[in-house]
């Protein structure tokens, strides 16, 4: 029953895949645009699927949704898991990253139960033991997830960092030329290749929207959260305000951020000096010394 319940899902759902059968229809059409004045469409809208298994995630959905809401709640931290997929650059939604951290438990739980169930110093433990086992599997597997994505955005955030001073002396001399600040980010941004100049570059798209060179910009700071840019939000924000020339101000702050970056790379190197001891005592020194004294041994065994 299990194996023909399956082949039955598998098959309507590789089915409904068909490019006839998986036509939008005219309501899935229309739902979208009248969901703000028909409670009918918006609960259609809201039905949620699985792509590619249309109909295995129609009939999860339910069980998949509470789950999500429950480890939601229990691991919390919803503002902070928005803030570092923005850092990340990911374009998932909170609710996408708590969609893939609850498949990565379910992974991990099922995981453990095959371990549990396959090895045998496993299941010559405790009954507590055994039924434990799963559970930690399942919880690790959802906070490696979550500090995946927190790695993953403390590197983009470095990779700011370091470009930040040749993005402020290229506005520098853009300023300098005569050009205005949004004519310098639109110069840099189209440039350069790197985190910072796409973040300018959704900056510059911003402005050419209507909004406000200023609200875009602090906009920006907001959603990285990283003191160097927050900085250089704050003076040019000021900047625009009060009127003031930007050429040196900036000039100096790329300064302060190139000594900022030396002394963090001298930082890195000090805690660094004690991880390098340890090839060169445990590997490079008994090597040494292996060479120095295997020829002795050898002569003297030779020689009795």
């Amino acid at each position: 029953m299990l194996l023909g319940a399956t082949l039955g899902l598998g098959l309507w759902s590789l089915a409904s895949l068909m490019p006839r059968l998986s036509r939008p229809r005219l309501a899935d059409r229309v739902a979208p645009y009248i969901q703000d004045v028909s409670a009918e469409a918006r609960s259609f809208v809201g039905r949620v699927s699985v792509d590619p298994l249309p109909i295995l995630g129609t009939l999860l959905a339910l069980p998949f949704g509470w789950l999500k809401r429950t480890l939601s709640n229990v691991l919390g931290g919803s503002d902070t898991i928005e803030r570092r997929l923005r850092q990340s650059g990911s374009a998932r939604t909170v609710d996408e990253f708590r969609s893939g951290q609850l498949v990565w438990g379910l992974v991990a739980l099922a995981g453990g139960i095959v371990l549990t169930a396959v090895i045998p110093t496993v299941r010559g433990l405790p009954l507590v033991l055994q039924l434990a086992l799963p559970v930690l599997f399942s919880a690790g597997g959802a906070l490696l997830r979550e500090w995946l994505l927190q790695r993953s955005a403390a590197a983009r955030l470095a990779r700011m960092r370091s470009e930040l001073p040749t993005i402020l002396e290229f506005l520098t001399l853009s300023l300098s030329a005569g050009e205005g600040i949004l004519d310098s980010l639109r110069r840099v941004s189209a440039t350069c290749t790197g985190e910072l100049s796409r973040e300018f570059a959704g900056v510059v798209s911003e402005v050419r929207t209507g909004v406000p060179l200023s609200v875009a910009l602090q906009s920006l700071a907001r959603e990285l959260d990283l003191p160097e840019v927050t900085r250089l939000v704050d003076q040019v924000a000021g900047a625009l305000d009060r009127g003031s020339p930007l050429a040196e101000v900036l000039r100096a702050q790329a300064q302060d951020a190139r000594v900022q970056a030396k002394r963090v790379l001298l930082e890195v190197a000090g805690k660094k000096e004690v991880a390098m001891l340890v090839p060169l005592v445990f590997l490079i020194l008994p090597m040494t010394i292996l060479f120095a004294i295997f020829p002795g041994l050898v002569v003297l065994q030779a020689g009795f």
